[in-house]
This record gives structure tokens, sequence and C-alpha cells, in this order.
């Protein structure tokens, strides 16, 4: 049982080189879709490993055993073993729900002051203008959703290069992608490695952006004049911190996305392996968690004597 559930907590480690290449080689929706479902399989086997060191080594202590209704000894590895794997599993649980508890309060502050914010400019349809010296301009998710853009930001841009820009914050909302930035944002607190995965979805969701917004316009070189000038324009601005789940225009690798939109599909090629790799690594994971849990709960049945060794 335990060495099952230790790959469920090696495994998350392999996922940010291939989260990289899958945005490389595949289609960014598919990237998009791909990894943030690793990522979401990846988090959830890693706790359910951690849930299961922390009830073995409890169920090793006199008073949980009673508890548990123990008859017979749990069959385990040695207690020098399981008994600090189980202390440090109790750790890292307890620092994950810190650090999502943290990270909670914080993202619905700033949430709701962005919402307040946009309540208070002039709209027109989805598009809420705020007066900021601090150019900037991300989508709003909500009811309603909003296309929320700084006075500052629009002086920086010509009428088509706005056109795109807006067409592209539409498309976060059209496409839903706070909630792939939220599942990433999860599954970085329940995993160390997959905090670099999170940059990866981030990315994913702007190229995704890119693309829909360079189809609306119709033209793939506006579209990459538009981000470039809209990031060079909020470069080094200060101003209030946007939830992790809002995804705004200047996010991620700029360069990169510039390079994307200049060079259609010249990047895409042999990504079947990738994901491939990918499918592999989630569920070599899923089936070690279950499989190791339902070893665990068999153990323990054992141990009730509710069945013969």
């Amino acid at each position: 049982m335990t060495a099952l559930l230790i790959l469920p907590l090696l495994l998350p480690f392999a996922l940010p080189a291939l989260a990289r290449r899958a945005l490389d080689r595949l289609a960014p929706v598919a990237a998009l879709w791909a990894v943030t479902a690793s990522a979401l399989a990846l988090a959830v086997c890693s706790l359910a490993a951690l849930g299961a060191f922390v009830l073995t080594g409890l169920l090793k202590l006199p008073f949980f055993a009673s508890l548990g209704e123990l008859i017979r000894p749990l069959h385990t590895a040695s207690d020098r073993f399981v008994l600090p794997l189980a202390a440090l599993s109790v750790g890292a649980l307890a620092m994950s729900a810190w650090t999502l508890v943290r990270s909670v309060s914080r993202q619905v502050r700033a949430f709701r002051a962005a919402r307040s914010a946009a309540g208070h400019g002039p709209a027109a349809g989805d598009l809420c203008v705020v007066d900021s010296p601090r150019p900037d301009a991300y989508a709003l998710p909500g009811r309603p959703h909003r296309i929320v853009v700084t006075t500052a930001m629009l002086r920086n841009l010509d009428g088509g290069e706005r056109e795109a820009l807006f067409a592209h914050e539409r498309a976060h909302n059209a496409g839903g992608h706070h909630y792939f930035l939220a599942v990433a944002e999860l599954a970085a607190h329940c995993h160390p490695a997959l905090r670099r995965v999170r940059d990866v979805v981030r990315l994913a969701v702007e190229r995704v952006a890119d693309e829909a917004a360079a189809r609306v316009v119709g033209d793939r070189r506006l579209t990459a004049r538009a981000i470039a000038r809209a990031a060079l324009a909020g470069q080094g601005a200060g101003g209030a911190e946007r939830p992790a789940f809002v995804p705004g225009a200047v996010s991620g690798p700029v360069p990169r996305r510039v390079e994307a939109l200049l060079t259609p599909g010249g990047r895409r090629r042999a990504g079947g392996w990738v994901a491939a790799l990918l499918v592999a690594c989630t569920g070599l994971s899923c089936i070690a968690s279950v499989t190791g849990m339902a070893d665990f709960h068999h153990r323990v049945e054992v141990a009730q004597g509710e069945e013969g060794r």
C-alpha cells in the first residue's frame, strides 16, 4: 500500500515539463483542457494519498484503533516508517489548507474591489471603462460578465487595437477561462510541484484568447500589435492586485504570445506523444491512488475482523 501511495506524490513533479511541452506542441485549446484536467487529477490523487497516510498513522495509535473498532493490529510497514510519514502528511495537509484559506480570502477581497470599481464606471454593454492612470484591461467574471479597461489603456491604443483587445477579453468570458485559472490555483495549493503548472495554464488561456481575437478581427498581425502595445503600456504600472482567476490581456510572457500569433502552427508538431504522456501520467496516478486506497480499506476490514487474512 505504502509504495503505491508514494507514486501520486511523485508524479506531479513530471507535470510542469509536460505542460510546457503540451502548450508548445498542441493547439492552445487542447493544451488548456489537457493540462488543467491533469493538474486537477494529480492534485486530488496527492491529497488522497496524504489522507491515507494520515489515517494509517492514526489507526496505529491505540485510541484511534479502538474508535475504528480494530480487533487486530493494522498490517502495514514498520511503525518507524509509517508514523513519521503520517506526521509529515498531517503537516503537508495543514500547510495546504492554511495557504488555500489565505489565498481565497485575499482573492475574494480583490474580486469584490474589482467588481465595485467596475460598477462605478461608465458601461456600454459588457464594456466598463474605469478612470485610472494605470493601463490595464481584464475580463471580470460574475453576473453579468464585464470587460474592464482603464482610460489609460484606451489612450495607448488606436481604434483597431482596441477592438482586438476587447475581442481578446470577451473570449476569456465566453470560454469560462476563470474556471481554468481557479482550478490551477487550487491545484497549486495541493502539491508544490503544481505551482509551476499554474503559470502554464495562465499562458494557455491567454493563447486561446489571442487566437479567438485574431479570428474576430481577421488580422493576426493587428492582434499581435495590440497585445504588445497593451503589455508595453502596462509594464511597471502599479495598482490594485487582481484575483488570480481573473485573466487579462497583458498576462503571461507576451513575447511568446506575439511570436505565436505571427507564426501560427509553426511550433505545433508531433504533439501526440505529449498528449499520451499526459494521459499516462494522470492515469498512473489515479490507478495508484485508487488501488492504494482499496488496499488500505481491505487492511482495515481485516483488522476489524470482517475478512480473513
